[in-house]
């Protein structure tokens, strides 16, 4: 689904758990997901919910490896397919992913192939893999990720500290400055044919921070150089209160500073946003919280995600409708409910509304999400109700989405 949670960045990014794994062990996930809107259609085509035009689908397939090849020495492989399997033919009119071929295509691709190195407390890890950072990440709410060509190195050798180093070549995500995606395809996340190109034009660096000295509190420092478009800063801190028990405290700025005579031309301007998040989780099951994120009335690129659907870090980050907290002079408010109903399901409710007073931008989005995700067995299982109601949609009139989501673990 589409809920976004920062993990502890630099933990994510290697996929530490590779490193525990004797000999060799084969996983993945078979997914079939569907969705459906009222948005209005042209003339003469029915706007209704489950009709063909407003309606889309996808499979996909993913099969992983990881493997010990020596003491300290591992690799990992995995590869995706996607098929509509013929329900455009029907039920359907539009696709999940661009990673088809074309519009409605069978496409298959290898989507990580990494080997890895520890020596000590440093590990070093090169190939095609996943990234979590906060303003280049995979993407993995759709049926299926979008991955990078890089190089990692993280350390541990001080105490409660982890430091990190990137470099990012290729990824197969379209970026904030060579988009290139289907039109019929609704997440935006891949490049036709989960094709790989060179990573915003000249690639990226990137270095980070993580430090958990004082044990109720991660701290996290990130720096990138986005080749001839930005350098750009990413500070987090997350507390857990020692007051009240269950209360946790969030804290984020982004900033995106664009390069003088870069791709992004001389009248390109920088940006940048905060974000602030109180939760509780002190009753079992129960997860509460609210968020609110201010960004700035400038900037060319958005505080989000530059390689994949504009899908944001920031603690207000929308479950479907993403690029708008990000966005100029957004001001946008988050409330999330979930509860875990023993023996019965996973229910969730979440509101964001977003607002700015940019001249010819986006002035305001809503949106209401209920879902309920119950696994049984292997099979992982979740529907989801949107409504949304937003100025540059649907003609400013409000509009439904039903989604469901089933994913079959192996």
């Amino acid at each position: 689904m589409k809920l976004v949670k920062m993990s502890l960045a630099a933990a994510v990014l290697l996929g530490a758990s590779a490193f525990a794994i004797d000999n060799v062990k084969v996983s993945g996930d078979a997914k079939l997901f569907y969705g459906t809107d009222n948005k209005d259609q042209a003339a003469g085509i029915s706007d209704s919910l489950f009709d063909q035009a407003n309606s889309y689908a996808d499979t996909a397939l993913r099969i992983g490896l990881t493997a010990d090849l020596a003491k300290g020495v591992s690799m990992g492989a995995t590869v995706n397919a996607v098929s509509t399997l013929g329900l455009e033919n029907n039920l359907v009119a539009n696709t999940w992913t661009g990673a088809h071929n074309a519009a409605v295509e069978d496409s298959a691709w290898a989507s990580e192939l990494w080997i890895a190195a520890t020596l000590g407390k440093t590990t070093a890890k090169i190939g095609r893999m996943e990234l979590d950072t906060p303003l280049a990440f995979s993407e993995k709410w759709s049926v299926a990720a979008n991955t990078f060509d890089a190089a990692v190195l993280i350390n541990q050798d001080l105490p409660d500290t982890t430091l990190v180093g990137a470099w990012v070549g290729k990824a197969n995500g379209v970026d904030a400055v060579t988009s290139s995606s289907s039109a019929a395809d609704r997440d935006a996340i891949m490049r036709d044919g989960a094709k790989f190109t060179k990573f915003m034009q000249k690639g990226a660096y990137a270095a980070a921070i993580v430090n958990n000295s004082y044990k109720p509190a991660t701290l996290q420092a990130w720096y990138y150089n986005i080749g001839m478009v930005a350098d750009a800063f990413w500070l987090q801190a997350d507390i857990e209160c020692q007051l009240v028990k269950g209360v946790k405290i969030g804290a984020q700025y982004g900033d995106i500073d664009v390069k003088t005579g870069g791709v992004l031309g001389a009248s390109a301007e920088d940006s940048s946003a905060y974000a602030f998040k109180l939760a509780y989780q002190g009753i079992e099951g129960l997860n509460v919280s609210a968020a609110y994120s201010q960004a700035d009335d400038k900037g060319s690129v958005q505080i989000q995600n530059v390689s994949a659907s504009g899908q944001s870090k920031l603690y207000t980050e929308a479950w479907w409708n993403y690029t708008y907290v990000g966005s100029k002079d957004a001001e946008a408010f988050n409330l999330t409910a979930e509860y875990d109903v023993k023996n019965v399901a996973k229910l969730g409710a979440y509101y964001t509304t977003v607002d700015n007073d940019i001249v010819g931008s986006t002035k305001k989005m809503d949106e209401v999400t209920v879902t309920a995700s119950k696994s049984f067995g292997p099979l992982d299982a979740t529907l989801a109700y949107i409504s949304t109601d937003a100025d540059d949609q649907n003609n400013g009139s409000q509009y439904d989405t039903v989604q469901a989501y089933l994913t079959l673990n192996f």
